[in-house]
């Protein structure tokens, strides 16, 4: 029996010779590296050479771990960048809570100082007022004796004791 080769099984043949070529030039390329050469060199590699069961399963393990340690990976780092942006979230907050407490201290601390001075400037004036009262009346009361007005009824409310003693 004679087989056809049709028009399409020709295009086939021709695929997959380029596919050929083009495995066959990315083989090179990997042989003639100079880091695959050193390990091919070493023991490591004449095992895996000598053993390619071996080397197909440590290849095998090693493409099927990539996905979970490339996950295990991302977690890490992603935890990483949480805890620290976590880290600042949390000291920003404790920061803006000292913040508001210690502005609501300064208030209350202002308010406080307010009240104190409103007193003690009542205190200042009513005793000013009170202390120049006194010393205006005594020295309205010596100008009066000075002049020899001053009534004897006044100077016995002034002192108590003159009048005790002619009461006597």
């Amino acid at each position: 029996m004679v087989q056809k080769i049709g028009v399409e099984d020709y295009d086939m043949s021709k695929e997959m010779q380029e596919l050929q070529k083009q495995w066959h030039f990315i083989m090179q390329s990997i042989h003639s590296n100079s880091n695959v050469v050193a390990f091919m060199n070493s023991r490591v590699g004449q095992y895996l050479d000598d053993h390619p069961f071996v080397a197909l399963s440590l290849l095998m393990f090693i493409a099927v771990s990539a996905v979970p340690i490339a996950f295990f990976f991302i977690f890490v780092v992603t935890t990483a960048i949480m805890a620290c942006i976590g880290v600042i979230v949390m000291e920003g907050v404790a920061i803006a809570i000292g913040g508001v407490a210690l502005l609501c201290v300064l208030c209350g601390l202002g308010a406080l100082s307010l009240g104190v001075t409103g007193v003690l400037s009542v205190c200042y004036v009513f005793l000013s007022t009170l202390v120049n009262y006194w010393y205006a009346s005594r020295d309205h009361i010596k100008k009066q004796e000075v002049n020899g007005s001053l009534p004897q009824r006044s100077s016995s409310v002034l002192n108590p004791s003159a009048s005790n003693g002619k009461n006597e």
